[in-house]
């Protein structure tokens, strides 16, 4: 079965982003840096930016992230948002809770038309979310 998981690209943030990401939903993160690999990049300074980083939460979820050293192309995320639902009501709340801090809060977590829990944020590392909690 092929698998379909979010991958986040940062500038330089992906190792804060990932390890804040592991405190609000747990998991298990493993975080691979350019160093790792000879001749990946050539500024020393860029040697411990994460080529690769997966959270694997005990409930399934993978995220994955790196960051984009000098000469790979970035921009800022735009255009998508990481979706999270079925949880519970109040497993979302929590959630929320987390990543609201030092967030720009885009919809509110309330009660949409089709029931349960709805809202929307872009975070502090600048990636926009949508939880969604199951109607109880």
């Amino acid at each position: 079965m092929a698998d379909l998981n979010p991958y986040l690209s940062f500038r330089t943030e992906a190792r804060q982003a990932m390890e804040f990401y592991r405190s609000v939903l747990g998991g298990e993160l493993v975080v691979n840096v350019f160093g790792e690999f000879p001749d990946m990049v050539q500024s020393p300074d860029q040697q411990d930016l994460v080529m690769h980083a997966q959270l694997t939460t005990d409930d399934g979820l993978v995220l994955m992230a790196s960051d984009s050293p000098d000469g790979m192309p970035y921009e800022a995320p735009q255009g998508f948002s990481v979706s999270l639902s079925g949880n519970t009501q109040a497993r979302t709340q929590e959630v929320w809770d987390a990543l609201s801090e030092g967030a720009q809060i885009t919809m509110p977590l309330d009660t949409p038309p089709w029931g349960g829990t709805f809202g929307m944020l872009v975070d502090r590392f600048g990636i926009p979310w949508m939880l969604h909690g199951d109607p109880e």
